[in-house]
């Protein structure tokens, strides 16, 4: 409530959530107002929310991402950033203009420093379009699956959910990949993974899958979490596909 009030009052807050989850508590004034105020009074409420995931045993509100939540919400700009590079562009379009701006951080990311660029292979058999801390584990997938002679795996990183705009060379990648492509997020996949696989099965006709959390409860202990898909997960899921 204070940084939408601040933010109506001609200043530019910077509201931290330390965990995601407490979003089901804070969603509603961001979404029901902020995001709603310009179309419908003609009054910008620019927010930027620092929403930062983790994982692993520490309380059922710290169970991964939870950007799904404000995906479907008319008036909010969705970004995943985890490299330098991504943050800072997520930050000049905030300063840019007049929009709710939700950044779906995560811890992993903090000790980052390098940039992730794509992985444009020959012959795909599969590319993968990873969001979140899903990233770091997915170019450790591929090279696997490579050097075992199992699978040639692309990747093509996902940074801002909303608006979604993939690249050229992602689309050319996947609409010629043999199985298609899997979404991979560290949030449920019945929300944000399916929306931007039925986006690039559009914008492509190629054959896509969604990976996520497990249909559980997520946080708690570190013997019963449930965690996003690591390495391990992501290869046997690659093989799958490829055997169907």
């Amino acid at each position: 409530g204070f940084a939408v009030g601040a933010a109506l009052m001609g200043k530019r807050p910077i509201y931290v959530v330390r965990y995601q989850g407490f979003q089901w508590l804070n969603a509603s004034m961001v979404v029901n107002y902020a995001a709603k105020s310009k179309a419908i009074w003609g009054r910008p409420c620019p927010i930027l929310i620092r929403s930062i995931a983790m994982e692993g045993g520490i309380g059922p509100v710290a169970g991964s991402s939870h950007h799904s939540l404000f995906l479907r919400m008319p008036g909010v700009k969705i970004f995943s950033p985890m490299t330098p590079g991504e943050w800072r562009a997520a930050y000049e379009e905030f300063m840019a203009g007049d929009d709710v701006v939700y950044l779906s951080e995560h811890r992993k990311a903090y000790d980052n420093t390098e940039e992730l660029p794509p992985l444009s292979l020959k012959n795909l058999d599969v590319v993968l379009f990873p969001i979140s801390v899903t990233r770091f584990a997915a170019g450790d997938a591929s090279y696997e699956l490579l050097i075992e002679n199992t699978a040639i795996v692309g990747i093509h990183h996902i940074s801002q959910l909303k608006p979604f705009s993939p690249s050229q060379e992602a689309l050319n990648n996947l609409s010629t990949a043999r199985y298609g492509g899997i979404v991979l997020d560290d949030d449920y996949p019945d929300s944000t993974a399916k929306a931007l696989a039925l986006d690039l099965h559009n914008l492509t006709g190629a054959r896509m899958e969604v990976l996520g959390l497990e249909d559980r409860t997520a946080g708690f202990s570190p013997q019963t979490d449930n965690l996003p898909p690591g390495k391990d997960r992501k290869k046997a899921f690659i093989k799958r596909l490829m055997t169907v």
